[in-house]
């Protein structure tokens, strides 16, 4: 028999802990070893249990979640998925935890809590048996202040073969894409073309993850408003549980923003925001695809090939879960296959270009 996915639960409510063992043990493939109340029980049920992934609250008596998975991923790095509250602060937590290493998080109601997390069982189930075959490393610790200082620096500007806003960046991430899109964004300077990011995650966060990535890049980072133009030196992400999509305007590039049924299960969808970015900008448009479970957007971005674009997606070695990665190469939507540190110079590089030229496929 096919070994079961052992889970901690770590949440200081006994309701939420009685809860979610009841939901994972009703699962054939995984089973609750155990729970504990706070991070220092926490602890010693990890090295009592040794688990494949553990749930973790934020709010917790002692040592707070942030606290606690921090010395976690420093000194045992492990699957973890978080389970946060949907507030404002909390959303900004959550966030918070993704960079420290959390592979991904359930957003748990502040109000009806056993309702809710009982409608989300199929959700959290999912995300364990995600997170179980989730690539994890330790995380070095970045620190705000460093990273502020870094943001002040000038930033050599581009020479591009043709001006920011002839051309259009997309990207498409999932699991573990939170820390991709900002490494990648993170190479951009300031008269970099416009950039547009469908980052699957629900509403009330990302909202909160644009700000964040605005505060640790050099270009101005927004979540998308319909009918908004897109500008050069500018980076739009989709509202949660809504779509994003691409249309031309004159000469330049708008946003349209819309609620519509979830496509591949998602909304927003890598899938809505690669098809439109293909048919409004062809030959003009980046695709890139990074991190995440499933195949959102792998068709989309072949056909985005076939209209003239140039694609790039992360490889294995460097993505947590090679999903949507993995599908865009099957689909035959890529031209290169590259380490995620690779990506944004390699985006750049081929801005800079006078001549598109023909790159052989890199095979992963």
């Amino acid at each position: 028999m096919q070994r079961k996915i052992r889970v901690l639960v770590v949440d200081d409510s006994a309701l939420v802990r009685q809860l979610l063992r009841e939901i994972i043990d009703q699962q054939p493939d995984m089973e609750c070893v155990g729970a504990a109340h706070d991070a220092l029980v926490a602890r010693a049920r990890i090295r009592e249990l040794n688990p494949d992934v553990l749930t973790l609250d934020v709010e917790m008596p002692r040592m707070d979640g942030i606290d606690f998975l921090g010395h976690l991923m420093r000194l045992r790095p492990m699957p973890v998925l978080m389970i946060s509250t949907l507030t404002a602060q909390g959303a900004d937590t959550t966030l918070k935890a993704l960079e420290l290493g959390a592979v991904d998080f359930v957003a748990k109601p502040r109000l009806g809590v056993e309702q809710g997390l009982l409608e989300l069982a199929e959700q959290i189930v999912e995300k364990i048996r995600v997170a179980s075959q989730a690539r994890v490393r330790r995380v070095p610790v970045r620190h705000m202040s460093s990273l502020r200082h870094l943001r002040a620096l000038p930033m050599k500007p581009m020479r591009l073969s043709q001006r920011p806003g002839d051309s259009i960046i997309c990207i498409g991430a999932s699991t573990g894409g939170t820390e991709a899109v900002r490494e990648v964004l993170s190479h951009m300077p300031e008269d970099a073309p416009a950039i547009v990011i469908a980052q699957h995650m629900p509403a009330g966060f990302t909202a909160n993850f644009a700000a964040r990535l605005d505060e640790l890049s050099t270009i101005a980072v927004r979540e998308a408003v319909d009918g908004q133009p897109l500008l050069p030196g500018h980076a739009y992400v989709a509202p949660g549980g809504r779509h994003f999509a691409v249309v031309r305007r004159g000469a330049g590039f708008a946003a349209t923003v819309f609620d519509d049924a979830p496509v591949n299960r998602h909304k927003p969808s890598v899938e809505v925001l690669f098809r439109s970015v293909g048919m409004a900008a062809g030959p003009r448009a980046i695709g890139v695809m990074l991190t995440g479970m499933g195949s959102d957007g792998a068709a989309a971005m072949r056909e985005m090939r076939e209209l003239g674009s140039y694609n790039y997606v992360q490889d294995r070695n460097s993505s947590v879960v090679f999903g949507m990665p993995r599908e865009a190469i099957a689909q035959g939507a890529a031209h290169e296959v590259l380490p995620l540190a690779q990506i944004g110079p390699a985006v750049l590089a081929r801005l800079g270009k006078s001549e598109p030229d023909t790159v052989p496929f890199v095979q992963p």
